[in-house]
């Protein structure tokens, strides 16, 4: 081949290397959308239940077999009242021996003392001995103790005898029950709840997720459920430091200011918790994407119109959207759909620029 012919090839070939060396990128067709904030939620409602703020079981202090019930479940009581009695034969009969064991300990104590009284008149005439002296007083004094003890045992008996029937610590409403007439129950084994009478809170399960909302303040307004019209107001008295294990939620009272009458226990009511004025960004969840372990999006430039990949913070999630709370401003145009494929300073073309 002649030396012209070899120039010739080995420019084309150059020229080959240059045109592919130097691709044309191609622009991805995207959905993009302008941020737009929106005026955050301004309530927060929940349903929840009233209940008693001081509940406590009762039971009996003494083991026996139940004859007697005077209350149910729903029952009012007033404090001292009579909720249930044992059958009093065992006390009656501890009763009765103690009774008898005083008897028996004032008797030897006149005797004891009698024979004290002897000896110290003998002592002072020089008639007896100091030791026979010493066993009289010491004899006396064992006949006091014994007196004391029986009597202190007595008043145990007594005691145990009232504890047959069982009396209602404070006034309230009956809100359990789990013993029959005819039962056998043990000392200590509870067989009422009692809700006291008094101050009220409303209870709620809720998901922790709920705990995070930017709440303006501790103040939860309150309503019955099956009648609206019935409202109250309370604020937040306690907060769980768990969450149950079965529902995953965590309990939070709230306690009712000046109840009306109403909202009984049981009752269920419906709280609402006002939230701090926002704005917040939301975009559909097909926006979201990721750049390591973190959330991210796709923007658009607008001058250039290339993507880039910005992280963002996720604030939370409804149907269907994805909120955002920082890392994007108002006016940024996002890309929406098609950002699987993108590559950081990738051309896009969307809706309204296409050629």
């Amino acid at each position: 081949m002649s030396g012209p012919a070899v120039a010739l090839l080995a420019l084309m070939l150059s020229g080959c290397n240059e045109h592919a060396a130097a691709p044309v990128a191609r622009a991805a067709l995207v959905r993009t959308e302008i941020v737009q904030p929106r005026g955050q939620q301004a309530s927060l409602t929940l349903t929840g239940e009233v209940q008693a703020r001081f509940r406590a079981d009762l039971a009996f202090r003494v083991s026996g077999r139940v004859t007697t019930r005077f209350v149910d479940i729903g029952s009012h009581v007033e404090a001292g009242e009579v909720l249930a009695l044992l059958d009093p034969a065992e006390q009656q009969a501890d009763v009765d021996a103690a009774t008898a064991a005083v008897a028996a300990a004032e008797s030897q104590l006149q005797v004891a003392r009698a024979t004290f009284e002897r000896q110290n008149s003998l002592m002072s005439s020089g008639f007896t001995t100091r030791p026979v002296y010493d066993r009289a007083q010491e004899g006396l004094r064992t006949a006091e103790g014994e007196l004391e003890a029986a009597k202190a045992q007595l008043g145990s008996a007594k005691d145990a005898l009232g504890y047959t029937a069982l009396r209602a610590e404070a006034a309230g409403v009956i809100t359990a029950r789990s013993l029959e007439i005819g039962q056998v129950v043990q000392a200590a084994q509870p067989v009422f709840a009692l809700a006291q009478d008094g101050e009220r809170d409303a209870v709620f399960e809720i998901y922790e997720s709920v705990l995070f909302a930017d709440l303006d303040g501790s103040r939860v307004s309150l309503a019955l459920v099956s009648d609206p019209n019935v409202t109250a107001s309370g604020y937040v008295r306690e907060i769980s430091p768990t969450i149950d294990p079965k529902s995953s939620t965590i309990r939070v009272k709230v306690a009712i200011e000046n109840p009306p009458d109403a909202m009984t226990l049981g009752s269920a009511v419906a709280g609402t918790a006002n939230a701090k004025a926002g704005r917040q960004i939301a975009l559909p969840w097909t926006a979201l994407t990721a750049t390591g372990s973190k959330p991210a999006v796709w923007t658009v430039d607008p001058t250039s119109k290339t993507a880039s990949l910005r992280s963002v913070t996720v604030g939370g999630y409804e149907a269907g959207n994805v909120l955002i709370t920082a890392g994007l401003q108002p006016g940024e145009r996002v890309v929406i759909d098609g950002g699987k494929l993108l590559s950081a300073g990738q051309p896009v073309t969307y809706e309204g620029d296409r050629s």
